[in-house]
């Protein structure tokens, strides 16, 4: 059921009017639960609109090249995250880059900690 908000003009307060349809809501006389005032002033709320998600299972190559390319690291690590889903036999560090690029950093510092922890590791006995 949709509310529509109200701020009443006589009284002051915000009140929140709800109604079944768009036609009983055009027809109504908008009056103040509180003071009966007809004297109504309509505010519009703020929505929230979620953005779409890319399903990346079904690019093409060149599509997920592409998006590599674009330089967004969080398009990056999503896509990471779609195709490969939590399969253990990537490792963990791959799964770690995924998320790191998710939250936003840059594929360049990512890219550089992965190969500073490689050469770490190769020359640990």
């Amino acid at each position: 059921m949709p509310a529509y908000e109200y701020r009443c003009n006589n009284c002051g307060r915000n009140v929140s009017l709800f109604y079944k349809t768009y036609s009983d809501y055009d027809s109504a006389t908008h009056t103040c639960p509180h003071c009966q005032s007809t004297d109504l002033t309509r505010l519009i709320s703020r929505v929230a609109i979620s953005k779409p998600s890319r399903d990346y299972s079904k690019m093409s190559s060149d599509e997920m090249l592409s998006v590599f390319e674009s330089g967004d690291s969080r398009a990056v690590g999503e896509m990471m995250q779609q195709i490969t889903g939590n399969d253990p036999s990537l490792g963990a560090e791959y799964h770690e880059a995924a998320e790191r690029l998710r939250k936003g950093e840059s594929m360049e510092k990512v890219e550089r900690d992965l190969a500073a922890s490689s050469k770490a590791d190769s020359t640990t006995p």
